[in-house]
């Protein structure tokens, strides 16, 4: 079995997605609800961009954690500034955190437009900076952002801007897809080239602009990415990142030779989503894949009496390996087995005549609007 990393940035990338907000007691209450479940590493936040991000780290570095590594996240040092001397670089050593994630450019628009660095001023910011944590004893995670367009646009000067931060020690690559833009194939196309020109383990980011994201990141899963970012329910900005809930349940129920959360965490995915939205002040997804309340509900009559008879029917797992559970619904659309389902308690089922006229009924009152 092989063991793929889960990298959660909820509390980071998750609150950068519209209507999110967390206060400092609900990032520190889903930081014990991800490790209580075996998620590898917990991104707690940027510790330079607010007090919350600051005060969390803070508060997490005395703690015992069961599981997880919490991680402060950064960027590459300033240009023309001393990786020392780099009030990004001096936050993360403050911020207590033993692993920190650093992103830098790996696409030249970002960084001859954006940042206005020439290819070999972006190199420096990303080497001096991994060497500068490295010594001062940090495990460092490089986030090579934009890896899948700069690799697109200019492969030369995306798998140097790698390779450099791999040469200034650090101790994985993970390659983001971080305007959500890509495609499988091209995401399976980027880590096989990255692969080429590394040692380091890889990992992927992607983020849900066209639908893609966990799809993608199975896909770079596939071709030998060992650590998989999100988060939970795919909050995130503007499309969202992908979501680490279905991305955990494929690779523990849908593709063989595959270990996450310990093995056996994906039984508290369902629980674990609904709490997310819950503190996050949203509503539920009922048609959210695994864990959503209509994952496995049947409206149908001939879908709810095939699942009286044999669950993988019209089920692709069974709902209580996901925490979540069967519902039969009654409608216009339903038929005898539906009513046998909800009124099982009343042993109905050997009347026929009561069944068809409840049936009857149910389809008159949604005729004249009711919905149950």
């Amino acid at each position: 079995m092989r063991h793929i990393e889960l990298y959660d940035t909820t509390l980071r990338d998750g609150a950068q997605g519209e209507g999110v907000s967390f206060s400092l007691c609900d990032k520190l209450q889903i930081a014990q609800k991800l490790d209580a479940l075996g998620f590898d590493y917990i991104e707690g936040g940027y510790p330079l961009s607010n007090p919350k991000d600051h005060e969390f780290f803070q508060q997490v570095a005395d703690r015992d954690w069961r599981h997880s590594k919490v991680v402060a996240f950064g960027m590459t040092r300033r240009r023309d500034t001393a990786a020392e001397d780099d009030a990004g670089m001096r936050a993360l050593l403050n911020s207590k955190a033993s692993v920190v994630a650093i992103v830098g450019k790996s696409w030249d628009l970002h960084a001859v437009e954006v940042l206005r660095v020439g290819e070999a001023e972006n190199l420096a910011m990303i080497g001096d900076s991994v060497r500068f944590l490295r010594a001062e004893g940090l495990r460092v995670i490089y986030d090579a952002e934009h890896f899948f367009d700069g690799l697109k646009h200019n492969p030369d000067f995306a798998l140097r801007s790698v390779q450099a931060a791999e040469e200034a020690g650090a101790e994985s690559v993970v390659l983001c897809d971080t305007n959500g833009g890509s495609l499988p194939g091209w995401i399976a196309e980027g880590v096989r080239r990255a692969r080429g020109v590394l040692t380091v383990p890889l990992g992927i980011h992607c983020h849900n602009d066209c639908a893609l994201g966990v799809a993608n990141s199975l896909a770079a899963v596939a071709e030998g990415a060992a650590q998989v970012q999100g988060t939970i329910n795919g909050l995130g900005e503007r499309c969202g990142n992908a979501d680490l809930v279905s991305i955990a349940a494929n690779l523990a129920l849908k593709l063989e030779g595959y270990e996450v959360l310990g093995g056996c965490g994906v039984r508290g995915l369902t629980e674990l989503s609904r709490y997310v939205y819950d503190v996050a002040n949203m509503n539920f997804l009922p048609n959210q894949p695994f864990v959503g309340s209509s994952a496995f509900a049947h409206k149908g009559g001939m879908h709810a009496h095939a699942v009286s008879r044999v669950t993988a029917s019209y089920e692709h797992v069974q709902p209580e390996t996901v925490g979540n559970e069967r519902r039969i619904l009654v409608s216009e659309l339903s038929g005898r087995s539906n009513i046998i389902a909800r009124a099982a308690a009343h042993r109905i089922e050997a009347d026929p005549a009561l069944l068809s006229a409840i049936l009857e009924r149910v389809q008159d009152l949604e005729n004249e609007g009711y919905q149950f």
